[in-house]
């Protein structure tokens, strides 16, 4: 999808991108391959050529990071599967409070495959976080840009984050999905284990508070809920890149697709 997106070229809108899209420049090969383009004078057609050109090389090489400033936030979903072995999912639990009050108590993330969790008093430091997120280009979350990554920062000052983040609380918006991450994964067939299945936010600072009081079984649930949320990010964010690519990718993208991945 990322060579495929034209948006980041100066004066050029979603509007623009789709009419190239449907006059078949459908990505920047075929871009670069046409010696003109309707509506583009010679200056403009060469001057794109060269920012198309920077764009694969970066692109190539790995710079994901450089489309940061390129691509506006909401369409960082776009090179979500160029980046998927750079990609770090992340969930946090809370003690329930807002940011400079409360205190996080669980860091999950996953990342090719495996899971790690931080957990407070135990591995949860600015430094070790630091190292799992330098890991990474693309950061997805659940509405983490408003709650995770803010708390985070809040505790950790110093905590640089990754500057690609597909938040998948808003892409789920924009595909007509509402509510929370649970709901979400209910209508999209998502499921948890049964323990777990109907624990909550509420539930995971009950299960910290006992953990806190010596409860064993309680940290284990509490871990597990973690992962399930953090874990489960990774097939959401699968389905619905799959989804905005056929609702807002060109067509040779989207035409293997017949419909969403969820029913209506």
């Amino acid at each position: 999808m990322l060579t495929s997106s034209f948006i980041f070229l100066p004066g050029v809108g979603r509007a623009t991108e789709r009419r190239w899209w449907d006059e078949g420049l459908l990505d920047w090969a075929l871009f670069l391959n046409h010696s003109s383009v309707p509506g583009l004078s010679a200056s403009r057609k060469d001057w794109y050529d060269g920012e198309l050109r920077t764009a694969q090389q970066l692109a190539d090489t790995g710079h994901f990071h450089s489309f940061a400033t390129r691509l506006p936030r909401r369409e960082h979903w776009r090179l979500y599967d160029l980046c998927r072995s750079r990609t770090v999912y992340l969930d946090i639990e809370t003690t329930g409070a807002p940011p400079g009050q409360g205190d996080v108590t669980v860091v999950g993330l996953h990342r090719n495959g495996t899971t790690v969790s931080l957990v407070q008093n135990e591995n949860l430091t600015g430094a070790r976080l630091q190292r799992e997120l330098d890991a990474c280009d693309l950061l997805v979350t659940f509405f983490g840009s408003v709650f995770d990554i803010p708390y985070l920062c809040t505790l950790f000052p110093s905590l640089r984050v990754p500057p690609l983040h597909f938040d998948l609380c808003f892409g789920a918006r924009r595909l007509a999905l509402r509510g929370g991450l649970k709901q979400i994964e209910r209508e999209l067939g998502i499921d948890r284990h049964a323990n777990i299945r109907d624990l909550d936010g509420v539930d995971a600072v009950r299960l910290w508070l006992a953990w806190r009081r010596g409860d064993a079984m309680a940290r284990e649930t509490l871990l597990q809920y973690n992962r399930a949320d953090t874990e489960n990010l990774v097939t959401l964010a699968d389905r619905l890149y799959e989804d905005l690519a056929l609702q807002f990718g060109p067509s040779s993208l989207s035409s293997p697709l017949q419909q969403p991945a969820y029913s209506r």
